[in-house]
């Protein structure tokens, strides 16, 4: 046996050789700037565990923390007319919605879906800012009426999550007319007197404030998120004059009656619950897998005994 074959070379090589780590492993925040391992950031819903800090999510993902045991249902979206305006800038229309499909393996940037929250049947749609700024094209306005039929037919509330930077400019004009074609979906819930509830993320802008995000009838936002129409850039340059600090953040739109809740996202499902339940008039949500206990009926004309009964321990010998 050659000694230095079978034992040095392959010990010299375990030493040397460069072990392969994968990219992914670690993200850094964009607050604080902590290195966060990727299973304990995604455990947390991708929250930074040091500073607080709300990073992007997928609707998947957040469908996953949000259904009961991370289960639900999409519902079918209405496909609208590819590129109806053949429009060209940098790249072709239909160029970005490829680029931008296979890099979230959405098919857009709106997910519908049905499931239940503490037992309690929802419809929930969420937007996808990664999908081209999570912007607001025909397939979204169809992804709303969709959603919103679905509750009617279904008899359940609606649950929105927000997060654009407006409309879709490729779409010109189309896009404009879903902020009329969704207010048209909300006005549907509100007459079959359906509660419609709207979580405000990361940023919510331009023409989806302006039309579907601030139409409901409990509005909640995650910390530090971006709520607008015109960015505070755009208004600084416009009046020429510096902003107060947190202009346009959730807790500025909190303090001024825009809002109302600010919560966590860690939190979020248990307040969609509370809420929820109280709006369609249900009992709070019994914690655990067993069913709610029937009550007892009260017990009437009980008959006492006048005298004691005589027990093995009183019973005179």
């Amino acid at each position: 046996m050659n000694w230095i074959t079978n034992y040095v070379r392959p010990r010299i090589n375990s030493i040397f050789s460069r072990r392969e780590v994968p990219e992914n492993l670690w993200k850094k925040c964009d607050e604080c700037g902590t290195m966060l391992f990727h299973r304990e950031l995604s455990d947390n819903q991708n929250v930074c565990t040091n500073c607080g800090h709300h990073m992007h999510i997928t609707p998947r993902d957040r469908f996953e923390a949000l259904f009961d045991a991370g289960v639900f249902a999409e519902v079918k979206v209405p496909e609208p007319v590819v590129d109806p305006l053949k429009f060209r800038d940098q790249k072709r229309y239909p160029d970005r919605m490829r680029a931008a499909q296979k890099k979230t393996g959405e098919k857009e940037a709106m997910l519908v879906a049905t499931g239940e929250i503490g037992r309690t049947p929802i419809v929930a749609c969420a937007q996808d800012f990664s999908f081209m700024g999570g912007s607001m094209g025909m397939y979204v306005g169809n992804a709303i009426i969709a959603a919103a039929q679905e509750a009617v037919k279904l008899h359940r509330p609606l649950v929105l999550f927000s997060a654009a930077g407006g409309a879709r400019m490729q779409e010109g004009i189309l896009s404009l007319m879903q902020m009329p074609r969704t207010t048209v979906a909300v006005q549907m819930l509100k007459e079959a007197g359906l509660p419609y509830i709207v979580v405000l993320t990361h940023p919510t802008t331009g023409g989806v404030t302006a039309s579907y995000a601030m139409l409901g009838d409990v509005h909640i936002s995650e910390p530090n998120a971006l709520i607008c129409f015109a960015g505070p850039r755009v208004i600084e340059q416009t009046i020429r004059e510096k902003l107060p600090d947190g202009f346009q953040r959730a807790e500025y739109l909190l303090d001024h009656g825009m809002l109302d809740r600010v919560v966590a996202r860690t939190e979020m499902r248990a307040e969609l619950i509370t809420i929820i339940r109280m709006l369609l008039n249900l009992p709070p949500q019994v914690h655990g897998d067993l069913p709610a206990p029937e009550p007892v009926a009260a017990i009437e004309n009980v008959e006492t005994p006048s005298e004691p009964v005589a027990t093995a321990e009183t019973k005179p010998e």
